[in-house]
């Protein structure tokens, strides 16, 4: 065989060695449309001072690292959530910072060539996405081998951020599973030949840990970014706190205050009549 056409059939076969390799691939990708996500509800409590301590130590811990709070202050944070100065210092500021300064991030500016993009500063997430999206975002990422980072987000597809949070959750996948079929009333649909039996249909995309991959359970690990949610909730806005309650107050006096104008009113208009 000549040089030439023997260097055109390892050239050949290398080819189609590489698209064999690429569809190989693309069979382990899931599809995004047929991940699904049920969004679950969030409803934030800026009374609960236990969950607003425990999210700022979790954010601290896996978040601080990457996203900053900027227009927060460790003081002011401590105050509100009733943290004593000293354990503040002590446990939850890990750069030369004073109490006093904001919360900001150590991440160098070169790091939107590690991501593509610096990670954002997170003081007013909860203002621009709703805590409910920020809840479901935390407990919606699976495993994507085809993703930079080998995992992917169904309320973000496509994010370029890594699961900071695997070791915790474990690891979720997007797998087939059977799922109870629903009857036209909108219940479950009940096999008319066997009492008490649920009709299943097999369902693709279904997210799911796998068991034993993470050192919290499903309910520790849900407490864990609520509580989280909750914390970035607040820092949002921290005097929602003392406007909730100072306007009880206003609410009030306005109520005391049309009672008297009106009783005011009366007397001026009695003789009149």
């Amino acid at each position: 065989m000549p040089m030439k056409a023997r260097w055109s059939s390892c050239i050949v076969l290398l080819g189609l060695m590489a698209w064999s390799t690429v569809f190989a691939n693309a069979s382990e990708c899931p599809i995004e449309a047929d991940v699904q996500w049920h969004s679950e509800p969030m409803n934030p409590d800026l009374n609960d001072l236990p969950s607003l301590q425990r999210g700022f130590r979790h954010y601290v811990n896996y978040c601080l690292a990457c996203h900053g709070l900027q227009y927060q202050r460790y003081e002011r944070t401590a105050d509100d959530l009733a943290i004593p100065h000293d354990l503040v210092e002590e446990h939850l500021i890990f750069s030369d910072q004073m109490i006093g300064q904001r919360i900001t991030t150590a991440m160098p500016e070169s790091s939107s060539t590690w991501f593509g993009v610096a990670p954002p500063d997170l003081t007013l997430v909860a203002k621009l996405r709703d805590p409910e999206w920020l809840y479901n975002y935390l407990n919606a990422f699976y495993l994507d081998p085809c993703r930079p980072f080998g995992v992917n987000n169904k309320v973000f597809p496509n994010v370029g951020m890594p699961h900071v949070l695997i070791d915790l959750q474990g690891n979720q996948r997007a797998v087939c599973t059977d799922v109870p079929m629903i009857a036209e009333n909108g219940g479950e649909a009940r096999d008319p030949l066997v009492p008490g039996k649920v009709l299943t249909e097999e369902q693709c995309g279904i997210l799911q840990v796998e068991e034993g991959t993470g050192t919290l359970t499903a309910e520790e690990y849900r407490q864990f970014t609520w509580d989280l949610v909750n914390f970035l909730h607040y820092v949002a806005e921290p005097s929602r706190m003392d406007r909730y309650r100072i306007g009880i107050y206003v609410i009030l006096f306005l109520i005391f205050l049309a009672v008297f104008t009106w009783l005011l009113n009366r007397e001026f208009w009695k003789d009149v009549r």
